[in-house]
């Protein structure tokens, strides 16, 4: 097979913001390409144009192949479909081993035995054609390296949590035997061991990879080509290169720019004086006037490069006054059906204390912190609200979005207290300028969509944070704003976090182990089992 990916002219827009001026290229078999820039540059919006799951505003993609692609926030469809046959379903053989355990059930009966057998061998053929027990065997292998055992995979999806749902999400595609593989951030919520594994399966893999990640490691280990979508410029900058000579020739490459922007105002300047002194004569007017404007096009094509990508500037609010302990968890327990996630739980959240969750993928974190704010309830014991208590939640899969409504909407629900000019104000220093605080939610990338809870955050008056994984989806130099913001908040935290960053910067006094509930002072040895988990 030549290419895979073959792209004519593609022009991406976000409503009238151009995210990328028309571009052609092609990816061919065995490209692994790194698809970076920073956080609202339109590398989610590109890869789902790529996968035909978004329209571009112009040009053309043509797909050749079976494609993979695994979205930031997957949505699955039949929540009470099993994890294993939501990842067989991949290669059709959810269904085909339906029908043989429904045949194996007609064999029992001596009516129908004889036509039950018949249609069993017909579907036995089917699954050997498929790759029969062994493409079995090959999904529960790549789910078990991906942190979900067998007896994960004989759970519904609705007993799951967010992060082991898209681990499944993860699983079917990498078992699909797609021909080309588009991940938007494939490392989310995977433990060290399952990164490490990742990074050997798509060093091997055959087809073409397209992936946004801010795993550096994963993009050192296994791209052959990056494409650097430009913000600034909204142009996409090809380097057919590795991880590490991309960031070498990207240097060059900005120090260049650099040097031709500052010789243009150089020029531009000099034209502008020069047409400055000839325009005040009637017989020169037609010259200055020629002149302003070549040095107005001059400008015109630097003018993109001078804006440095920003950064959102984030620190958490001023709490407000509560009681010496604003929040109490006594004997909490949680069962999906047979399921039990933890059981007596008990926790005291005193004023200012900062705490860490931590557990194995699927030890009840993020079910832990949806009960402490309110949002789902315990099957046993209760969550006590000590004086003054004010929350705010950051839910890892955004659950505080409300996706029908806009940015700005979304934020005057969180500040009731502020007026419009002031609750723009804020937006705009988590970037969200102009016509952006008019889009729906629904369309934001998973990073905006982090910006935007952690604004909503922001404006809460909150005197307990809830977080979970609030460093997920962020570029470098967004992540390390949001570790100054824990670093310095002056309320009480309660964090769920893979990233060890983040437990840095909280420094917490105490640490929580679920599924047992064991409460423990903060040490050292912690430290270690935070990416791990």
């Amino acid at each position: 097979m030549g290419r895979v990916l073959s792209v004519r002219e593609l022009e991406v827009r976000a409503g009238a913001r151009l995210l990328l001026s028309p571009v052609s290229f092609q990816v061919s078999p065995g490209d692994k390409v790194g698809l970076v820039g920073r956080n609202g540059a339109g590398k989610t919006t590109m890869t789902r144009i790529l996968a035909g799951e978004g329209q571009p505003a112009g040009g053309q993609v043509t797909r050749t192949g079976k494609i993979g692609y695994l979205p930031q926030d997957p949505k699955t469809g039949d929540l009470d479909q099993l994890a294993r046959d939501r990842i067989l379903s991949a290669r059709g053989l959810d269904g085909i081993l339906r029908r043989m355990e429904t045949y194996s059930a007609q064999m029992a009966d001596a009516e129908t035995h004889d036509k039950a057998m018949a249609s069993y061998a017909r579907a036995e053929a089917e699954l050997i054609a498929a790759g029969g027990y062994a493409a079995e065997a090959e999904a529960a292998r790549i789910a078990a390296n991906l942190g979900l055992p067998d007896r994960v995979l004989g759970q519904p999806l609705h007993t799951l949590s967010g992060g082991q749902r898209r681990r499944v999400e993860l699983a079917r595609i990498l078992f699909s035997d797609a021909d080309s593989l588009l991940l938007d951030e494939p490392t989310n919520h995977l433990d060290a061991d399952s990164i490490v594994w990742l990074r050997g399966f798509l060093q091997s893999y055959p087809g073409a990879v397209v992936m946004i990640s801010h795993d550096t490691g994963l993009l050192e280990q296994t791209v052959n080509k990056v494409f650097h979508l430009d913000a600034n410029r909204a142009e996409l900058d090809v380097y057919s290169m590795g991880w590490k000579r991309y960031l070498q020739q990207r240097e060059t490459d900005e120090k260049r720019r650099k040097r031709e922007r500052v010789n243009a105002e150089r020029k531009a300047e000099q034209l502008l004086t020069q047409a400055a002194k000839m325009g005040a004569k009637a017989t020169k007017a037609a010259a200055a006037h020629s002149m302003a404007r070549r040095a107005e096009r001059l400008l015109a094509g630097v003018e993109g490069e001078r804006a440095q990508d920003r950064v959102a500037r984030i620190r958490f609010p001023e709490p407000l006054a509560c009681g010496k302990t604003p929040l109490t968890a006594a004997d909490l327990s949680k069962s999906y059906g047979s399921l039990e996630v933890f059981t007596a739980v008990d926790l005291a959240i005193d004023k200012g204390s900062k705490v860490i969750v931590i557990g194995l993928n699927g030890a009840g974190k993020t079910t832990l912190l949806r009960i402490l704010a309110g949002v789902e309830q315990p099957d046993t014991g209760e969550v006590i609200a000590g004086h003054g208590l004010r929350i705010g939640y950051f839910a890892q899969e955004h659950d505080t979005i409300d996706t029908a409504r806009t940015v700005l909407e979304n934020m005057v629900s969180a500040s009731p207290n502020l007026n419009d000019t002031d609750v723009r104000k804020i937006l705009g220093s988590f970037l969200f300028t102009g016509d952006d605080v008019d889009k729906p939610a629904r369309v934001l990338s998973g990073g905006e969509k982090t910006r935007l809870s952690l604004a909503m955050l922001v404006v809460s008056g909150a005197n307990v944070l809830l977080l979970d994984e609030p460093t997920n989806n962020l570029d470098p130099a967004s992540r390390a704003e949001v570790l100054e913001a824990i670093r310095t908040y002056a309320g009480a935290v309660v964090l769920v976090t893979h990233d060890d960053g983040a437990a840095e910067a909280l420094d917490p006094d105490r640490v929580l182990i679920l599924p047992d509930g064991v409460e423990d002072l903060w040490s050292a040895e912690y430290a270690e089992l935070i990416s791990l988990a």
